[in-house]
């Protein structure tokens, strides 16, 4: 078993699920659900992943298991989920003027998902540029990645006002998603909460939820993901069949109902006092391609 990117035949890829939980990863919050893949990763697109194949697979759902993640979708939009809160609300963009607002949320720039899925622009001030150049009559806002806010992952841009009208840091990403008109992105989970709440999204990457007909892909996607699927299929095979969740009450594996009662509820443990430890795992971080050899 591998965690992270796996290099050997059997090997088993362990990463954070899509509902993570209350807080950040990198400050240690203990996550509510992981996924296991034994053919890929889900972020890594240059080889599929078992995530490609249950969305591929997904044409083939029955009506009540598209029910169910129909119903799912509404939960998370209604309780205001997204991977690192639940239930966030309030706060304001700002914006004032009859210009479209496109969200660019930043993201971590030596992440594996940006390294190996995001081939041509690959760091947050190329995406800023890449969009402002793409759109100049457009308002833009800039969510800077949380872990980067928090100082303990790269990908600071210092100058982010050159391409964006606004940086914003302190609106929770379900508020700000329901004040813009698209997104774009390279390969943030948060292009795949955006469709979730039917916002138009542009991917300058290879995210898993590009390449299946419901996003403005502009970079090339892998021809593997050639068919056309729904939202709902996409959520199935991205939230019940991929990830495996567990429930931080009981102790033991969940369906996703329960993780979502548990972040409604507020039943989330939060780490304390790995302040230090978790900015020198942000640290190490950096250097996961020598230890993931």
């Amino acid at each position: 078993m591998s965690w992270g990117v796996a290099t050997k035949p059997g090997e088993v890829c362990v990463e954070d699920g899509f509902i993570r939980s209350q807080g950040l990863g990198a400050e240690l919050v203990p996550p509510m659900s992981l996924v296991l893949d034994d053919t890929g990763i889900y972020f890594d697109p240059t080889r599929p992943s078992r995530l490609e194949s249950l969305i591929a697979k997904s044409t083939a759902f029955p009506d009540h298991a598209l029910a169910r993640a129909q119903r799912i979708i509404r939960r998370l939009i209604s309780e205001q989920v997204t991977k690192y809160a639940a239930g966030a609300q309030g706060g304001s963009a700002e914006h004032i003027d009859q210009r479209p607002v496109l969200l660019v949320p930043g993201q971590v720039e030596d992440d594996a998902s940006v390294v190996l899925g995001s081939p041509e622009v690959q760091t947050n001030a190329a995406l800023l540029k890449r969009v402002r150049d793409a759109n100049a009559e457009a308002f833009i806002l800039y969510k800077p990645h949380p872990d980067v806010v928090a100082g303990l992952r790269p990908g600071v841009v210092d100058d982010a006002l050159q391409w964006a009208d606004k940086v914003v840091t302190d609106v929770p990403m379900a508020s700000l998603l329901s004040q813009v008109d698209a997104v774009w992105t390279m390969t943030s989970l948060a292009g795949f909460e955006a469709l979730l709440r039917e916002v138009p999204v542009t991917t300058l990457g290879v995210p898993f939820y590009a390449g299946w007909g419901l996003t403005t892909d502009l970079c090339p996607t892998p021809e593997r993901r050639g068919m056309v699927v729904s939202l709902e299929m996409l959520a199935h095979a991205a939230l019940i069949d991929y990830p495996r969740y567990f429930d931080p009450v009981t102790g033991q594996a969940c369906p996703i109902e329960v993780v979502l009662d548990r972040l409604r509820d507020g039943d989330v443990p939060r780490a304390q006092g790995l302040r230090l430890l978790a900015k020198a795992q942000g640290l190490l971080a950096s250097y996961a391609s020598l230890w993931r050899r």
